[in-house]
């Protein structure tokens, strides 16, 4: 792989390009570029960028291979989001009518019910106590 192609597939990979992209682009095999990201990564030394709790400022020990970890322990991170309720993501319920009973009831979310409990699901679909 000559200098130019390397140039070339580590722009397109800031681009956002996926590796099957790339090598559809560059007409190279997809494992090619995979070993490429695999190979650069581990020649570049990563620099020892240490993450500190969003809640008291520890250094918070990261596990490689794994998602960042933001907080020091589970006490900060309720103690955190109790403080930043307004960056909680909530869903707001919703008011449905129950097709067998007709009662109103609530749904969390966007969940698509459409029956208030699963004896009227079941009474609705088959029929029940009809004899």
């Amino acid at each position: 792989m000559t200098n130019l192609q390397k140039h070339q597939i580590t722009n397109l990979r800031e681009k956002g390009y996926g590796y099957t992209k790339i090598a559809n682009e560059m007409g190279i095999s997809v494992n090619t570029i995979k070993s490429f990201f695999r190979r650069s990564k581990e020649v570049k030394p990563k620099e020892d960028n240490k993450h500190y709790c969003k809640c008291c400022g520890k250094v918070v020990k990261q596990t490689k291979g794994r998602k960042e970890k933001k907080f020091c322990s589970r006490e900060c991170r309720q103690k955190w989001w109790n403080s930043h309720l307004d960056k909680v993501n909530r869903k707001a319920y919703e008011k449905k009518i129950c097709l067998k009973c007709g009662k109103e009831f609530l749904v969390y979310g966007s969940a698509p019910k459409k029956f208030c409990t699963h004896g009227c699901y079941i009474a609705f679909r088959f029929g029940g106590g009809a004899d």
